[in-house]
């Protein structure tokens, strides 16, 4: 079967106005619309996405704040638990502090109470003691007085506060001029002496030497040195005993009397026996006459 015969014409030869110039007129507009539509949505996105990005850096600049917040709270939070680790470390120190404050003050009031007792205990002590001292002095001086009035009948015996001294001058023993030997007629004398000695206890005896005015003080210190062994010697034989007796010269020091005559020289050549009690020390101890 034939088909009828078709005259095809070309784009171009159709007229204005007519159907395919319209189309390609509308499709032109949607485009124009559809590049409209993404210039638009396009636009509106950008405008969304800078929104986003405002509100992005405004969440990072808070979230930065809120960091530094954080930060600056825990730098907070470090110094304040430090401070309540330090106050605690106080707090224990101050408890050991205490701790150790009332054992030292129960320490003292042990102390003080165990001085107290010793201060007793010591005020005790001391009463017995001056009462025994009275007791010794008020014996001693019994001593003394018996003593004083049995030597007082021998020679010249007089109290002094070390006890007795006994002044074996002219009148009981007499020494020759420059000599220091003992008289025969003046051994009784010394007997009589040791015998009254002999029986004391707790006594120290010192037997000093003194000469006149002639002669250097050397020399005199030698002779009276001399005399007051002579004395010493006797007495030890009479039966005294060597350990309680010591002897010492002063030469022409301490006269008794002064004055370059013949008396007055005899009465400074003389011994000096000193009973005194055994507690005082002899080399502390002045010239008996003192």
């Amino acid at each position: 079967m034939n088909s009828p015969n078709v005259i095809l014409k070309p784009p171009g030869d159709e007229l204005p106005g007519k159907p395919g110039r319209s189309a390609a007129r509308t499709s032109f507009l949607w485009v124009v619309i559809g590049l409209a539509f993404v210039v638009i949505t396009a636009f509106y996105f950008l405008r969304r996405l800078n929104r986003l990005e405002l509100q992005v850096a405004g969440l990072s600049k808070q979230a930065e704040q809120t960091n530094q917040s954080l930060r600056q709270i825990a730098e907070k939070s470090d110094v304040a638990l430090r401070h309540a680790s330090q106050a605690e470390a106080n707090a224990q120190q101050a408890a050991q502090l205490r701790d150790q404050a009332e054992t030292a003050k129960a320490k003292s009031e042990e102390e003080a109470e165990v001085a107290k007792q010793q201060a007793q205990v010591a005020r005790n002590d001391a009463t017995l003691a001056q009462q025994k001292a009275e007791e010794y002095r008020k014996q001693r001086e019994e001593e003394l007085n018996r003593l004083q009035t049995a030597l007082s009948q021998i020679a010249d015996t007089r109290r002094t506060a070390m006890g007795l001294i006994m002044t074996l001058g002219s009148k009981s023993i007499r020494f020759d001029f420059d000599r220091s030997d003992v008289r025969p007629e003046n051994r009784e004398v010394l007997s009589r002496i040791a015998g009254v000695l002999i029986a004391l206890k707790g006594y120290s005896i010192y037997v000093y030497g003194y000469t006149d005015d002639i002669g250097t003080q050397e020399y005199n210190l030698k002779l009276s040195q001399r005399r007051a062994e002579a004395v010493r010697d006797y007495l030890v034989q009479a039966g005294l005993d060597p350990n309680i007796i010591s002897s010492k010269g002063f030469g022409k020091s301490d006269p008794r009397v002064r004055g370059e005559g013949p008396d007055a020289r005899a009465i400074n050549r003389r011994v000096e026996i000193g009973i005194v009690d055994s507690r005082l020390r002899f080399d502390e101890l002045p010239p008996l006459g003192k």
